[in-house]
């Protein structure tokens, strides 16, 4: 799981919501709980810049104290690892295709937010990228 620690401030009447390593997230709300409950979408939809422009996502950063930590959901999370991965690695869509046997369409899609994908099809990309996803509980 990736939680990024966010900074929650008054801001005027309401309250702000603040990620240190994401600053394209930002929301805010009239209470605290409502920002709060804003930032995991805000974090969400920050992913899709760094996605449309192959900009790999920052990791999170320790947080500091008075940060909370907002979590990237699971489904987010895996394609935020794979990106990263390939930018990493150099690798585009077409030879993440050619490796894994599929169409360079399929892969777009594994690159894509927005698309439902199956955390074992994003395991299988991993996997040719010669890395192994692992999944803890704690």
């Amino acid at each position: 799981m990736l939680s990024y620690p966010a900074r929650v401030v008054r801001d005027g009447d309401g309250f702000m919501v603040s990620f240190p390593d994401i600053p394209e997230a930002l929301t805010g709300a009239a209470t605290k709980e409502e920002a709060l409950q804003n930032a995991a979408d805000a974090l969400t939809t920050a992913m899709d810049f760094y996605f449309e422009d192959r900009r790999p996502v920052p990791e999170p950063s320790p947080p500091k104290r008075g940060q909370v930590l907002v979590d990237l959901p699971p489904s987010i999370a895996v394609k935020v690892l794979l990106l990263n991965e390939m930018i990493r690695q150099g690798t585009r869509p077409v030879d993440l295709a050619r490796r894994m046997h599929i169409r360079p369409q399929e892969v777009n899609r594994l690159t894509t937010l927005t698309h439902p994908t199956k955390i074992d099809t994003v395991a299988e990309a991993l996997k040719a990228l010669g890395r192994r996803l692992t999944i803890s509980l704690s």
